[in-house]
C-alpha cells in the first residue's frame, strides 16, 4: 500500500532563500506558486521564502480537494495555519495575492502572533455590490460568469484571462494565467470561484487598515473599513493591510 503524502507534499511546499526573516507568498485564484517566479529572485538574498499551492490549484491532486471544506475561505485559512505550524513558524511576513490576501487576514485573527505583517495584493472582502458599497459585480453578473464556466470552461478561460489580467490575449502574463487557470479541474474551479465571489468578509475590516492601493480591483465606499478609502472619487480598491497590532 502506497504511503499517503504529507501535508507539505500535498501543498507542494517549498522554502528558498538565505535570510533570517520569513516571507510567506500565497497565490490567488487561477494560479499556483509559479506566479511568484519573477518576485523570488528579489527576496532570496534577504529572506527565507515559503511557497505553497492552495488546494484545488492545477498543481495539486484534485482527490484531496474537499468541496465542503473549501465552501468558505475558512478552509484555506486553516490550511495556511496548519502549514505554518508544520514548519514551526513563529513569525512571518505574509504576502497574499487576490483571495489569499483575505485568507491571510482570516488566519491572523486566529493566530495574530504568527503574522508580523500582512500585505495583500488585489484583495477584496466582497465582490458583490451592496447598499453604499461597490464590489464590482451584480448578482446577475456572477450568475452569467458561473454559467459560462459550466457551459464551456475552455472558452471561459480564454475570455476571462485577458479580462482579469487587463492585457492583450497574446501577452505573456495572459498566456501564463490562462495556462494555470486551465490546469484546474473545471468543477473545482467552479466551486472555488463561487466561494470567492459570493464571500463577504467586510466584518473583519476593522481589524486592519489601508496602507496602499492599485488599479486591479473595485473600490470601497468611504463608509467601509477603518482606512477611510473613498469610493466617491472612483478610487480603485486593491489594498495592502496589516494588523493594528503589528
Amino acid at each position: 500500500m502506497d504511503e499517503l503524502p504529507s501535508l507539505l507534499e500535498v501543498h507542494n511546499v517549498r522554502i528558498v532563500g538565505m535570510g533570517e526573516e520569513l516571507v510567506v507568498l500565497a497565490h490567488g485564484f487561477g494560479t499556483d506558486q509559479s506566479v511568484w517566479k519573477h518576485v523570488i529572485p528579489h527576496l532570496v538574498d534577504d529572506y527565507r521564502v515559503i511557497l505553497f499551492d492552495n488546494m484545488g490549484a492545477g498543481t495539486t491532486d484534485p482527490e484531496y480537494f474537499s468541496f465542503s471544506r473549501y465552501s468558505t475561505l475558512y478552509g484555506y485559512a486553516d490550511d495556511l495555519l496548519t502549514i505554518l505550524d508544520e514548519l514551526e513558524v513563529q513569525s512571518c511576513i505574509f504576502v497574499g495575492h487576490s483571495v489569499s490576501g483575505m485568507v491571510g487576514c482570516l488566519a491572523s485573527l486566529y493566530r495574530p502572533e504568527i503574522f508580523s505583517k500582512i500585505i495583500t495584493i488585489s484583495a477584496s472582502p466582497r465582490y458583490l455590490n451592496d447598499m453604499d458599497y461597490f464590489g464590482g459585480f451584480e448578482q446577475e453578473d456572477l450568475n452569467q460568469l458561473f454559467e459560462a464556466m459550466q457551459s464551456n470552461f475552455k472558452a471561459w478561460v480564454s475570455g476571462f484571462a485577458p479580462l482579469a489580467v487587463g492585457a492583450d490575449i497574446d501577452s505573456m502574463a495572459v498566456q501564463e494565467f490562462g495556462r494555470t487557470l486551465f490546469n484546474i479541474r473545471p468543477d473545482i474551479a467552479f466551486s472555488v470561484a463561487k466561494t470567492i465571489f459570493q464571500s463577504d468578509l467586510r466584518s473583519i475590516l476593522p481589524k486592519f487598515f489601508t496602507i496602499a492601493g492599485d488599479c486591479a480591483m473595485p473600490y470601497f465606499t468611504k463608509q467601509q473599513g477603518s482606512g477611510g478609502a473613498s469610493g466617491s472619487g472612483g478610487l480603485p480598491a486593491s489594498y495592502s493591510w496589516r494588523s493594528h497590532d503589528s
